[in-house]
């Protein structure tokens, strides 16, 4: 995975309540965070910016805002570190460029062996007619 530097003041934290288990706690104490990132005032290359609007994700907005939940751990500065984390992810994963696959061919003797095959079928299903009587 590439290293990508972020600039910390284009991220802003807003932190809540954590959903799950962990009894009286979890009620009263804000350790899940939530992390928001404007692609169109980010610091990133035009290219990178332009393929992160492009990308399918149910964490972009149409206003090109990446909201990122991170409520794993039960600190708020793990959960910081893992939304930051996986927002790096999310840029290199679609910043990243597909190589175009190029389709194989059969080789020489796949083609002969599929040929040889064919044609013992063939037989076999010629063998399980009737004997005509010319």
């Amino acid at each position: 995975m590439k290293i990508l530097s972020l600039i910390e003041s284009e991220l802003s934290f807003l932190t809540l309540r954590a959903s799950g288990p962990g009894g009286q706690r979890v009620n009263k104490v804000e350790t899940a965070v939530q992390l928001r990132f404007d692609i169109h005032n980010s610091s990133l290359q035009p290219k990178a910016k332009e393929r992160l609007l492009q990308y399918r994700d149910h964490r972009i907005s149409q206003d090109g805002i990446i909201l990122i939940k991170a409520q794993r751990y039960r600190s708020q500065d793990k959960n910081k570190q893992d939304a930051r984390e996986r927002l790096v992810s999310l840029i290199d994963k679609a910043t990243k460029v597909q190589t175009k696959r190029i389709p194989t061919k059969p080789s020489r003797t796949a083609k002969k062996k599929r040929s040889i095959s064919k044609k013992r079928t063939s037989l076999t299903k010629e063998l399980r007619k009737k004997p005509s009587l010319e």
